[in-house]
């Protein structure tokens, strides 16, 4: 192999396809942002789960997409094949068949792409001048004593609002600075609210609201001329347009955005319950703190009253004295008499264990002993002859006659017995 085919053998990359898939993916995730796309539906499916899986397609492409449970749930028409919708989604990839898909966060019939278009556009176009940039976002003040409430003074949502303010924090004071919320006259009529309202400095924070609707009922908070309205107040603005799923252009550009008025209430007043807890939890840190700080400061006095005792001289001779005591009890203790006590004390008691020790092995040697004769004397054969039996031995050569074999003519043979011998004489017929 060369040096140059083995550098480009080293240097090559080789991906597994798990490996391939998830870079694929994270280029496409992190190249794409939140997008519309507007398409035909097909192979539309519902499983049980929640979830709609479909493609969305034109004449020349298709892409498969997928809408998951719970943004399925706030549909407010209903998906079928062949239905142009409108859809806000992500790139993503779906990386166990890798396959490139869409998933869906908003899905809505096409009447409303003009619209879109135009939000999109008016949306790109403040951003790029900084309206969405969050560091030129206020914050708003923790305990508001005026709010202004920018809203049509007959909707729901300043009923609600009210009611949660009025619940919550009730020494908050609301005024309401009445605006159409619908229709060609809203945007002008909120952009000189705000613009009248910012001028005149009567109130801490401004909420601006209303009740949900469709895309044509907010578009007055779509407008260019409110969105800069509210970037040029000088009062923070917080915004509370339709429910939680939508999102206007006046969203982005207030100081806080919040998903529905009844929300927006519980952002802008604390609950007084709450701050009376913790205006309780803060006395007590303080008490705590000032009895904490009177202890250490009476253990001070005692630890100085200790010390002046301490270095009386009194206080010191009986100090020494005690150390002088303790010092002789020591040499008392080191002494070669007491050592040597000490050791004859500890010899009697290895003595005593010795002797302890040897009679239970002794013992237990002779108990061990005394077992085994008794089992031998079992097996033995004169334990036999005792019971009666006799072991006939050849005279001649001291063998034990086990078979009539054994025995020849004239064959002198001994009878032994449990008490002595007796001599025989075999005399075959």
């Amino acid at each position: 192999m060369s040096e140059t085919h083995a550098a480009y053998v080293v240097e090559r990359e080789v991906l597994s396809p798990s490996e391939l898939v998830r870079q694929v993916r994270e280029l496409l995730e992190g190249h794409f942002p939140l997008l519309w796309v507007e398409g035909e539906i097909s192979n539309l499916s519902r499983p049980a789960s929640g979830h709609l899986y479909f493609s969305l397609k034109d004449a020349q492409a298709q892409v498969r997409c997928a809408m998951f449970r719970p943004k399925s749930t706030y549909l407010r028409f209903r998906p079928a094949d062949g239905l142009r919708v409108l859809v806000r989604a992500r790139v993503a990839m779906y990386e166990a068949r890798g396959e490139f898909q869409l998933v869906v966060e908003h899905m809505e019939e096409a009447g409303e792409g003009a619209l879109l278009r135009a939000f999109a556009e008016l949306k790109a176009k403040l951003a790029a001048e900084g309206l969405f940039d969050p560091a030129r976002k206020r914050p708003p003040p923790r305990l508001p004593r005026r709010i202004g409430v920018i809203t049509s003074p007959t909707g729901a949502a300043i009923r609600d609002m009210l009611s949660v303010i009025g619940r919550r924090f009730p020494l908050a004071e609301i005024e309401v600075l009445p605006v159409p919320v619908q229709g060609k006259e809203a945007p002008p009529a909120i952009a000189a609210m705000l613009g009248a309202a910012s001028a005149a400095r009567r109130h801490d924070v401004l909420l601006l609201t209303r009740g949900g609707g469709s895309l044509e009922d907010l578009a007055a908070f779509n407008d260019e001329r409110v969105a800069r309205a509210i970037a040029a107040c000088a009062i923070p603005v917080v915004c509370a347009v339709g429910h939680e799923i939508d999102f206007t252009i006046a969203d982005f550009v207030a100081d806080l955005r919040a998903p529905t008025p009844s929300a927006a209430a519980e952002l802008l007043v604390p609950e007084a319950a709450t701050l009376l807890h913790l205006a309780e939890q803060r006395e007590r840190r303080l008490r705590q703190r000032l009895r904490h700080r009177l202890d250490s400061l009476h253990q001070r006095v005692d630890h100085a009253l200790a010390r002046l005792r301490a270095q009386h001289p009194r206080q010191r001779l009986r100090a020494g004295a005690q150390r002088l005591a303790q010092l002789h009890a020591r040499l008392r203790q080191l002494h070669p008499a007491a050592a040597l006590a000490r050791r004859r004390e500890h010899l009697r008691l290895l003595l005593r264990r010795l002797r302890t020790t040897t009679a239970l092995r002794l013992n237990a040697r002779t108990l061990k002993l005394a077992e085994l004769g008794r089992a031998v004397h079992a097996v033995s054969p004169l334990a036999t002859l005792q019971r009666g039996y006799a072991i006939l031995l050849d005279r001649d050569d001291g063998r034990v006659v086990r078979s009539v074999a054994q025995a020849r003519r004239s064959t002198r043979f001994l009878a032994r017995v449990s008490d002595g011998e007796i001599p025989l004489r075999h005399d075959p017929d």
